[in-house]
């Protein structure tokens, strides 16, 4: 059964890490694929995807009232 106070602070903390995690490998994977392989529509798509990752990290913190 789930907790009737919701998340803990350190659970909610946690989970900001691993989007933030998800978010930088994603813009450092787009950023050696552009450099090494220099596929515009593999760069295109892995800027999509790092956008993408970033706003819900963002979007995570900010509903959290997690300070940057």
């Amino acid at each position: 059964m789930a907790d009737s106070k919701g998340k803990g602070r350190k659970n909610i903390l946690a989970e900001s890490r691993k989007k933030g995690l998800v978010a930088g490998s994603t813009a450092v994977a787009t950023g050696v694929a552009a450099a090494t392989v220099g596929l515009v529509p593999l760069t295109i798509a892995g800027m999509g995807a790092t956008g993408f990752f970033t706003y819900r990290w963002i979007k995570h913190r900010a509903r959290n009232g997690i300070r940057f």
